[in-house]
């Protein structure tokens, strides 16, 4: 057996875990990142959490093959850095695989949190077994991962798989620094609560789903909302199915809590979308892993040393 860490490094909180080449977990600490004291302290932290994990279990940690990363935000994985780090100030161009690497000689990767959450559901989760998944989270904002054959496809600057930026309404929505009606901004969690309140009334709408369930009870205007959420949705889809072609889409994150209300329509207006060749053979998949951030970072190393 082959034991691999994982740190699921965010903004809020950083955790640290041992786990096996099977997606088993022996040892887990976490704590505050407190990322206002700079990525020299955090990183420092983050030594003190490898440090005190329990490694009886492989005997010693010089029985570790490697160490991964998983980060907001877009990654340069070739030079082992964020490229931003909006939640995480003073990380860009940081050299935390280097600083890690030295300090427990072992190889360590790093690379975007919803690449290696995707890594995880295609190794360990709904996505095992095919050789082209594309693993899609809809929470807060929209964010994708492309697995080929057990590995990551980064891109050559790290931005592959960052979906939130493809236009899917001409003229839409400018959401920060994305692309007037990216998907983001469209067709996120955040993009359905906004339009809801903003429709709907404020004190009526607290997340999307509030909008989903609304729209399942008749309310017209709701009904509106998700219409046009599902065909951006499936847009969406569509031109990720065109560029990759994958065996599945593995689909994650809070917004599928309410899948029940628009999965149907979504995977028929995708099949409407695409050629027609490909109706029908790619697979909608919900995850299965409950914990993919810190279980993900850890089958970095084991995909990038097999």
């Amino acid at each position: 057996m082959k034991y691999f860490i994982g740190i699921d490094l965010g903004g809020t909180n950083v955790r640290t875990l041992l786990v096996d080449e099977e997606g088993n977990s022996y040892s887990e600490v976490k704590d505050v990142t407190e990322r206002e004291k700079g990525p020299d302290y955090v990183v420092a932290k983050i030594i003190r959490q490898i440090e005190s994990l329990d490694f009886s279990v492989c005997g010693g940690i010089e029985n570790v093959q490697g160490i991964g990363i998983g980060v907001p935000g877009p990654v340069d994985t070739r030079n082992g850095v964020m490229i931003m780090a909006t939640n995480l100030p003073g990380f860009e161009n940081y050299p935390i695989c280097q600083k890690l690497s030295d300090r427990f000689n072992l190889p360590t990767f790093i690379d975007n949190d919803a690449n290696v959450a995707g890594l995880a559901e295609a190794l360990l989760g709904a996505g095992k077994g095919y050789p082209i998944v594309y693993y899609v989270t809809i929470s807060t904002g929209i964010g994708g991962a492309l697995i080929v054959n057990g590995q990551v496809v980064s891109g050559g600057r790290g931005h592959a798989g960052e979906i939130g930026n493809i236009i899917v309404k001409n003229n839409g929505y400018k959401f920060g620094a994305l692309n007037p009606g990216a998907a983001e901004g469209e067709a996120s969690g955040t993009a359905i609560t906004r339009k809801g309140k903003e429709l709907l009334g404020e004190d009526k709408v607290r997340h999307a789903g509030d909008v989903f369930e609304m729209a399942d009870q008749g309310n017209t205007v709701a009904q509106g909302i998700v219409d046009e959420v599902i065909s951006e949705w499936a847009t969406m889809f569509a031109n990720i199915a065109h560029t990759v072609d994958p065996y599945v889409f593995v689909l994650g994150g809070g917004v599928m809590k309410s899948k029940r209300y628009f999965m149907d329509r979504l995977v028929e207006q995708f099949n409407q979308k695409i050629h027609v060749g490909m109706r029908g053979h790619i697979q909608f998949l919900p995850t299965e892993l409950e914990d993919c951030g810190a279980i993900g970072a850890a089958m970095l190393p084991m995909s990038k040393l097999k």
